[in-house]
């Protein structure tokens, strides 16, 4: 691994690399904060696919491409004198010294529960009015609804225990079976986001982060059905044309395989 120098070095390349590339190029100097924001959103999905890989030559390449959006918002900002990367850094140093007074202070913590409670207690402190302020609206429902519940969790509005939030989870669902016995569309759709809700929970007590393990299911069963088609092609099949029990022998060998 490099050190500090060189570290520092490759930095510093970049951001000059930055500023002939914003001031040479077309495309880049064309480019704004807004143009750039799906692209980095998009950016930081393909390192979200690379780490559930766990693809060590890929993870290093789509954290360069999340770098070099860093690193040209900041070039943006300084031509506006708004900030630039330094400002940037510094911004996050401090965030970090304040947030952490049992590194840089004199605070004592037991255990992680209680950095996370103090956490989201100097939040508030910066002037923040509800815990809740720190989550995207733009974020997927899914990933929304983990965060809100670590937010909570981090004031101690939260089950103590996994096997409550199980039963919080039977009871949702139950509630759930009646309204579909009833047949209101509106009223299930609103229980299945009740039990969702839940489920998420449950899963942050069994220490489960809901997004990875449902995109891990995803892939796995993009990978099995794929393997389906493919069997189905080389019998000279469209699968539309089989039946689900034809469909069940290549499914069970796909599950086989992994």
């Amino acid at each position: 691994m490099n050190n500090r120098k060189k570290q520092l070095e490759a930095l510093d390349r970049l951001l000059t690399i930055m500023d002939e590339l914003r001031e040479g190029c077309p495309w880049d100097r064309k480019q704004t904060l807004q143009s750039l924001r799906h692209l980095t959103i998009e950016e930081t999905y393909e390192l979200g696919d690379a780490i559930l890989d766990n693809d060590m030559e890929e993870i290093p390449k789509e954290l360069g491409d999340l770098l070099l959006h860093i690193v040209f918002y900041a070039k943006i900002g300084s031509e506006t004198n708004d900030f630039d990367i330094a400002s940037v850094a510094h911004g996050i140093c401090d965030k970090l010294v304040s947030r952490h007074p049992h590194i840089y202070g004199d605070v004592e913590v037991a255990d992680e529960e209680e950095v996370k409670q103090n956490w989201e207690a100097l939040k508030l402190k910066e002037g923040k009015k509800s815990v809740l302020e720190g989550v995207p609206t733009s974020l997927p429902a899914l990933v929304k609804s983990s965060r809100i519940q670590d937010k909570v969790a981090g004031v101690g509005f939260d089950w103590e225990r996994p096997e409550q939030v199980k039963e919080k989870l039977e009871e949702e669902l139950e509630e759930l079976q009646v309204e579909i016995d009833k047949g209101n569309k509106d009223t299930i759709e609103a229980e299945f986001g009740d039990v969702l809700f839940s489920l998420v929970n449950y899963g942050k007590h069994l220490g489960v982060n809901p997004e990875d393990a449902l995109e891990r299911t995803n892939k796995k069963f993009i990978k099995r059905f794929q393997y389906l088609e493919s069997k189905a092609a080389d019998l000279g099949k469209k699968l539309s044309g089989m039946t689900l029990a034809e469909m069940d022998v290549f499914w069970d060998e796909a599950k086989k395989l992994g």
